[in-house]
């Protein structure tokens, strides 16, 4: 596997997951905050990519009606940078403590992704806890399915 389809992988299990939030009504608050987190998340690093301010805090409790709009936003951002970024280059950015970091733009995307699945995994949980069924986010399953 390459970055590349990691990232198609991530953009596809999005897309899973929010369709399974909206089949709920979107009506577990916990997962929606935490669906919230990845979306910001996302973001931030590819703005930081991009040497840009982001829009959205890292825990900012975005409202599902916007999570399609953000969603959409961050994989543009996310193909934009595959598009025009080496991954051997190095970004530095700031986190929210002010300290100074230095990564490649192959090791944030990688981070973007895996902090993706690990949530989700945790979504995945919230949503049988609350009695709905499971949406199967998982790599290998779409990838038999040829989902991306």
């Amino acid at each position: 596997m390459n970055l590349n389809e990691f990232v198609q992988y991530t953009k596809k299990a999005d897309e899973i997951i929010i369709k399974a939030f909206a089949d709920t009504g979107f009506s577990v608050p916990e997962a929606n905050i935490l669906f919230g987190h990845i979306l910001s998340a996302q973001h931030i690093w590819a703005k930081r990519i991009l040497n840009e301010k982001p829009n959205y805090a890292v825990w900012e409790q975005l409202k599902p009606k916007i999570f399609i709009e953000v969603y959409q936003t961050n994989m543009q951002l996310l193909d934009h940078i595959i598009d025009t970024k080496t991954f051997t280059e190095e970004v530095s950015y700031g986190n929210s403590a002010g300290e100074t970091f230095h990564n490649t733009v192959e090791e944030i995307l990688l981070h973007v992704c895996n902090h993706g699945t690990y949530h989700r995994g945790q979504l995945a949980k919230m949503l049988k806890q609350a009695g709905y069924e499971v949406p199967y986010t998982d790599y290998i399953i779409l990838k038999r399915q040829n989902i991306f």
